[in-house]
């Protein structure tokens, strides 16, 4: 795996991110339905035209996923076709588990159980459902949500009518993109940034989550997967100006540090190292939401 060439020094960096060995099922009495949006691409078109295979991260995935079910949440995964998700290759190394190569096959084969990620909902059937029965969102990252999410518009009204009863709504890495389709016109936003014609501010109008504080894969994490070995080429845009553009205020550590922010009813966190962290918080959101 070429993707992520950070040497033993970074592998040393993350050494408490493993996946529980122990997985149990929801409680009989769930304490409430989340709803796990994910991406239905396998690919994102990179600025010189070629196309980098994504999907959605393992680690961010499976973590937090299975978090969400040790403390008794029943997840229900939907994505824009109700296809089944597809993960990133690269995203299957033991350097997202702290080197711990059990751990990562441990979390590979908990996601080849996941029976759910092969009986997805279409986003539009949760929107005409309604989305009343989920007591919080949550979006996990890769590439794959900047190829389709971020201009979707059934998850645009999902994300606002959790915004607007101040449901938890936990996004990482890469998810936190797919706020902008919360924008009144994702697509002319996205199109914006990508022509880089300094417009992109004029679709902004209205953003639920303008002001808000939040995290994304950053731009110097960003940078160094863009080049042979990596991604091969460059992203369109950038998350952090594209979030920042919509009137978000974006905060990023450290590359590959742990970084979770909480603002309102919002988590996000920046990259695949802050996985462990992220599910923690968001659980913890949950359960004080309940309360």
């Amino acid at each position: 795996m070429k993707l992520f060439k950070l040497g033993a020094a970074l592998l040393a960096a993350f050494t408490t991110f493993a996946v529980p060995h122990a997985a149990s099922a929801a409680t009989a009495a769930s304490k409430g339905k989340v709803l796990v949006v994910m991406s239905s691409a396998n690919s994102l078109d990179l600025k010189d035209g070629r196309k980098y295979s994504t999907g959605y991260y393992l680690n961010e995935f499976v973590v937090p996923y299975r978090k969400l079910v040790e403390a008794g949440y029943e997840p229900v995964i939907a994505n824009p076709k109700g296809d089944v998700p597809v993960m990133d290759p690269n995203s299957n190394n033991k350097m997202f588990f702290g080197g711990d190569e059990a751990a990562r096959a441990d979390a590979f084969k908990y996601a080849q159980g996941v029976d759910l990620l092969k009986k997805t909902k279409t986003l539009a059937s949760v929107v005409a459902e309604g989305t009343s029965g989920y007591v919080g969102v949550f979006v996990p990252g890769g590439h794959a949500p900047m190829a389709d999410l971020l201009t979707d518009k059934n998850l645009g009204k999902i994300l606002t009518s959790f915004h607007d009863t101040g449901r938890p709504t936990g996004i990482i890495c890469h998810g936190p993109i797919v706020l902008l389709s919360a924008l009144g016109d994702a697509e002319g936003f996205v199109k914006s940034m990508i022509a880089n014609d300094g417009k992109a501010n004029s679709f902004a109008k209205g953003w639920p989550y303008a002001g808000y504080r939040v995290t994304v894969f950053s731009t110097g994490e960003e940078q160094a997967l863009e080049g042979p070995g990596g991604l091969g080429g460059n992203v369109q845009f950038y998350p952090v100006n594209a979030l920042a553009e919509a009137g978000a205020h974006v905060d990023s550590v450290a590359n590959w540090h742990s970084n979770v922010i909480v603002d309102r009813e919002l988590v996000t966190a920046q990259q695949p190292f802050s996985a462990a962290e992220f599910g923690d918080v968001f659980v913890a959101r949950l359960k004080a939401a309940k309360r």
